[in-house]
């Protein structure tokens, strides 16, 4: 059996090819078979897949993919088992690998897992509305008013009047027009403040919960075998 260290297939030179030839092949410790065609990819310079004669499973041919597949000294080594082997993807004809049959070869021999993939979309998430109206207050101030004022001066002549002492006893009047401020209201309209609004942004994170799915092998095995 096996000591679980070798080399992968997939790493073997074309000149190394032939040494798959007509090796044993064990599936999960079993012996299912032995190398027959071997499939090498020329634009990749890698063996792609085996053609494993299944002596074991019955059938003449079934090809299998290189990936995963270690070459040790006492056989070819592969991590699929039997109910997956006899469940591959073949022909009764037996004819060679085809573009087709190499992809359902691979997507059959594949396990298969969801992998959670979170991205982002921006989406409206509210608004601001800045809106402006008018009220109107009272207001006071104080303002400083000059009023014209009259008052009667007197002052001693004592002088005679002369000639016409008649005269001096005539009825007179004298109006004197006084002035006074009266407080004048205006008004004017001052910008006091500009007022607007800017966008700014900020991060937190958000946990995001999902289910995905995968795909499990289990291998059964009876009786004494080495399985890995």
């Amino acid at each position: 059996m096996g000591n679980g260290q070798g080399m992968p297939i997939e790493t073997l030179t074309e000149d190394q090819v032939p040494e798959l030839r007509n090796v044993p092949v064990y599936a999960s410790g079993e012996e299912i078979g032995h190398v027959g065609d071997i499939y090498y990819d020329d634009s990749t310079g890698q063996v792609a897949c085996v053609g494993v004669k299944g002596d074991a499973l019955g059938f003449s041919r079934q090809w299998i993919p290189a990936q995963g597949a270690m070459l040790q000294e006492d056989g070819l080594y592969v991590d699929y088992g039997r109910e997956q082997l006899e469940d591959a993807p073949r022909r009764d004809d037996d004819s060679d690998l085809d573009d087709d049959l190499y992809q359902q070869v691979r997507t059959h021999f594949t396990r298969h897992e969801e992998e959670l993939a979170v991205g982002k979309e921006r989406t409206q998430a509210g608004s601001v509305r800045l809106r402006k109206w008018v009220e109107t207050q009272p207001v006071s101030a104080d303002v400083e008013l000059e009023r014209e004022t009259a008052h009667v001066t007197r002052e001693d002549v004592d002088q005679p009047v002369g000639r016409d002492a008649e005269g001096a006893f005539e009825e007179q009047e004298i109006e004197v027009p006084l002035e006074a401020e009266h407080a004048v209201v205006s008004k004017q309209v001052v910008a006091k403040e500009r007022v607007g609004l800017e966008k700014g942004a900020r991060t937190e994170t958000q946990t995001v919960d999902e289910s995905v799915r995968k795909e499990r092998v289990e291998v059964d095995t009876e009786g004494d075998v080495d399985a890995r």
